[in-house]
């Protein structure tokens, strides 16, 4: 069946044709995908320990997007960005640290508390990118003048 080729086809163009502020939402995205795979399999055992079956998949996802959460320190520019790279660089810090204290104790509290911030840095990315391309579309639309 070709599905799966497809379906990674289709997501290899979209990456390569992405802004890099697209990008950056896509990364958020997924982040917060694991995020809520991680809180909904730790919802699921709350019956005092979790169950054993769920561990590894739980790590999983918790790893992933501590995986996601590091890329998006490292795209971080400090020349260009300044204080907010700054400022960005330790919400992350702390958001990869939060998810290991969260991960070994299995506190979904703190999964939760991650990715209701991270959805707001998503929001806020996403403003960013809609402005962005806005005023990319303004500049550009003015055209050629060829009357003279």
């Amino acid at each position: 069946m070709a599905y799966p080729n497809a379906l990674s086809a289709y997501r290899e163009t979209r990456v390569r044709t992405a802004s890099q502020g697209q990008i950056i939402i896509m990364l958020y995205d997924e982040a917060i995908k694991q995020l809520d795979r991680g809180i909904e399999l730790l919802t699921l055992n709350q019956k005092g320990k979790p169950d054993p079956s769920r561990i590894e998949p739980i790590n999983k996802a918790l790893v992933k997007a501590q995986d996601i959460i590091t890329e998006l320190m490292v795209s971080l520019d400090f020349d260009k960005g300044g204080e907010i790279a700054q400022n960005l660089f330790s919400l992350y810090t702390w958001f990869n640290r939060e998810l290991l204290e969260a991960n070994l104790a299995k506190d979904v509290e703190r999964i939760k508390a991650v990715r209701t911030m991270m959805n707001e840095l998503r929001g806020a990315w996403q403003e960013v990118v809609v402005k962005t391309a806005t005023e990319h579309q303004n500049n550009s639309s003015a055209g050629i003048n060829i009357a003279g």
